[in-house]
């Protein structure tokens, strides 16, 4: 296995927008006693920020603090520290079979990895917080992402706070040993630390700890799902709002079930610690021991020797932080905070499902490879949902967005896909994305304490993670200033003021002939989501030029661009949105033990 460092060629030159393109100015340069340790940032001349790269928010997660809980840093005082460089990346596990180009690949990192970045306008005070948690399969990334255009689109009227948390084997590492001797799901305790962190010290900063927003995309999403169930839904205060972009409902197992164990397995043998060691107690204590590389090399290589698309290393049910399936959870609507914004993208069944099916036999092969607990009962069921039989083995017809409220639908046609190609594209995008944004979205519905809107993104190509350039638009070409505007008002609002809706004016991004739903009082309408009668806003674009963009021979996609594109938002009926989605949510979570979900 090479490591190759994190690529962002093509897919995540969208995804990843290039950190520090606008170079802070060091003077003057801002200044911030947390107690523990002073730091000194820098001033982004060009923003009108004061940021803060490499604030340690935990001790170092080493030696015998592997797989533990979190501690608070020590005391360091002696001198003051220097916050403008990015922190160091935790260790980097790659996705399984993914070409080097889409950028999911393995690389050594640093275990002192806990830090977060701040990013603040200059005398703020008693402003809103949005804290960022990336997304990467639980495996890859770090903070990143650059907000500064997201704030100032916001008139510099909240903070954000970047955070990163262990990753791979070091963030998720599970077992039966794990769990008497350590801590199942660390990197989720990592989050829950660094909220705590914000609501000790954001103060300090000009942010008001009662007014926070977390977010996230992809496992970020899913992470800040897991949050808001964390410990039954507990209400711990630590946040108001939650923005979940396309919420990755992995796998769920017990701490010590099979597949979570057979990876422990896996990685204790290429760490070396399974040579003549019999008791559990041995093998964690030789990983505590292990060197960091040797670690890092297992984590990585046990990660990648999956299926297309996916992360060995994942949060699991340990009873305590995860008490029950998001499934189930979601729907007892026991979770914390007050308010959700849920979204998904129209294609999010690519890159990470596999783009080979091409028979009905393939198809076959990865619906049992996917989901092999499932009855034959739900087999029958699932081909039933998906319209199999109406579906041409072949990827060959003509590739086109579908309009989700009529025509064709999402079954067996999009941009990227047709026939069984899609069908597959289709059932991972609903199992992993699509569905658990509805049921995250059905959590906070319907209640007097609660409130939840939700979207779907579907400016071409609307692939995973396409979106993330829209709201950390620095460096980004697409999609076009208009949409991106727009979205950054939604997402601000959401956080300063506790709604999505925002003025027709914003919505339409500067070009009077956009569409988009009116309301009253100059504002968009934009409904609450109903659980009986759900209501989902599709942001789209129209007009423009379209330019063909080939990836890999598998994977190609078409982008507008040039003058003429303008903002298309309208609502839809989510249950039945694409033929139907709101009837197969209800089959995923009917078999989300199963799956599990």
């Amino acid at each position: 296995m090479g490591f190759t460092g994190i690529s962002s060629l093509v897919l995540l030159a969208l995804t990843i927008a290039p950190a520090g393109l606008a170079t802070p100015v060091q003077t003057p340069s801002p200044v911030v006693d947390l107690g523990y340790a002073t730091y000194q940032g820098s001033h982004d001349n060009t923003y009108d920020l004061n940021v803060f790269k490499g604030i340690r928010y935990a001790a170092p997660p080493v030696g015998k603090l592997r797989w533990q809980a979190p501690q608070a840093p020590l005391v360091n005082r002696k001198s003051i520290q220097p916050a403008t460089e990015q922190p160091p990346f935790c260790p980097q596990s790659g996705g399984a079979k993914l070409p080097d180009v889409y950028g999911f690949n393995s690389a050594l990192g640093n275990e002192d990895c806990l830090f977060l970045n701040v990013y603040a306008p200059p005398g703020a005070k008693d402003l809103p917080v949005l804290l960022w948690i990336h997304g990467g399969g639980y495996g890859l990334f770090g903070a990143v992402y650059d907000p500064s255009e997201l704030i100032s689109t916001n008139d510099n009227g909240f903070i954000s706070v970047m955070i990163q948390y262990r990753l791979g084997a070091f963030g998720f590492l599970s077992s039966e040993g794990v769990h008497n001797y350590g801590k199942t799901n660390a990197g989720l305790l990592d989050m829950r630390f660094a909220l705590e962190w914000v609501q000790q010290h954001i103060e300090k900063f000009g942010g008001d700890a009662s007014r926070v927003t977390i977010a996230g995309e992809s496992s970020g999403a899913g992470s800040v799902m897991l949050q808001s169930m964390a410990y039954g839904g507990r209400e711990d205060n630590l946040f108001n709002n939650v923005i979940a972009a396309s919420p990755y409902s992995t796998a769920l197992h017990e701490y010590n079930g099979k597949v979570p164990t057979s990876h422990y397995e896996d990685f204790a043998a290429r760490a070396g610690c399974r040579n003549g060691l019999q008791s559990e107690a041995a093998v964690f204590d030789c990983l505590v021991k292990a060197d960091t590389d040797t670690l890092q090399y297992a984590s990585a290589n046990v990660s990648i020797s999956g299926e297309w698309g996916t992360w060995a290393f994942l949060p699991v049910v340990d009873g305590d932080f995860i008490q029950e399936l998001p499934s189930k959870q979601l729907l007892e609507k026991k979770v914390s905070g007050k308010r959700v914004l849920s979204g998904n993208n129209a294609n999010e069944g690519v890159p990470l499902s596999t783009p080979f099916v091409n028979s009905t036999a393939s198809f076959l092969s990865y619906v049992h490879s996917a989901f092999p607990l499932l009855s034959s009962g739900d087999y029958s069921r699932l081909l039933d949902l998906y319209e199999v039989k109406d579906s041409s083995p072949e990827n060959t017809g003509p590739r086109y967005d579908t309009l989700g409220d009529s025509g064709p639908t999402a079954l067996n046609q999009s941009e990227m896909a047709t026939g069984l190609q899609q069908t597959v594209f289709n059932i991972y995008a609903e199992s992993s994305f699509d569905c658990p944004s509805y049921w995250l979205a059905d959590a906070f519905a319907g209640g007097n304490t609660k409130e939840s809107w939700k979207y779907q993104y579907s400016i071409t190509p609307s692939y995973h993670g396409a979106d993330l350039s829209a709201y950390f638009s620095v460096g980004a070409t697409t999609p076009t200033r208009g949409l991106i505007d727009a979205f950054q008002k939604i997402w601000g609002n959401f956080i300063i003021n506790d709604t999505p809706v925002i003025s027709i004016v914003n919505a339409k991004g500067g070009a009077d002939n956009a569409t988009v739903p009116e309301g009253v009082n100059g504002d968009i309408f934009w409904p609450k989501w109903d659980s009986i009668s759900p209501v989902l806003m599709n942001l789209n674009t129209t007009g423009g030029t379209t330019v063909y963009v080939e990836v890999t021979d598998s994977l190609s996609y078409w982008l507008q661009e040039g003058p003429g594109v303008t903002n298309e938002f309208s609502l839809a009926d989510a249950s039945k949105w694409e033929g139907g989605r709101g009837k197969r949510c209800e089959f995923w979570r009917s078999v989300g033990p199963r799956v599990p979900t």
